[in-house]
């Protein structure tokens, strides 16, 4: 029926539910009073599928994973920080990483093989608390792939 707003809750947010969990070393994992405001970023580099031009459509490729990068934004006034650049200096490469969104409804995203690539400590300026800790890994797409079931058509 046109013109009637369908009147559909839009949901809500909830930062506490915010978290990573690395579960080959669990001192690292973090929950949203151990974070700065903007707390965690998912981000993916590259597309879940290639579309090759043909001489009169396209040929759809899907990858069977993307890289995935995860900012995760740790108060340098809380130990959790400083654990952070001590696995830096020890070993960079942490296995899986989970990170558990603001919302209820939003799936958990997972990076395997996931690896410490950068940490900005920020400036030591008494303003901002914010140490930055960049992790990248594999976000596993196209599952039907591998079953050898998935419909190209």
């Amino acid at each position: 029926m046109a013109g009637v707003n369908p009147l559909i809750a839009q949901g809500a947010l909830n930062r506490v539910l915010t978290s990573i969990v690395v579960p080959s070393y669990p001192q690292l994992s973090a929950i949203a009073p151990n974070m700065s405001k903007s707390l965690v970023q998912l981000t993916f580099d590259g597309p879940f599928n290639d579309q090759i031009g043909t001489a009169t459509g396209i040929v759809n490729s899907p990858l069977p994973y993307v890289m995935g990068q995860l900012v995760v934004s740790l108060l340098r006034s809380q130990l959790v920080s400083g654990l952070w650049i001590a696995q830096a200096q020890t070993q960079s490469i942490l296995g899986t990483v989970t990170a558990y969104p603001d919302s209820p409804v939003f799936p958990a995203v997972s990076l395997t093989n996931c690896s410490i690539t950068d940490i900005d400590p920020g400036a030591y300026d008494g303003q901002d608390p914010t140490v930055k800790i960049t992790l990248k890994g594999v976000f596993y797409t196209n599952a039907t792939l591998w079953s050898g079931a998935a419909a190209l058509a």
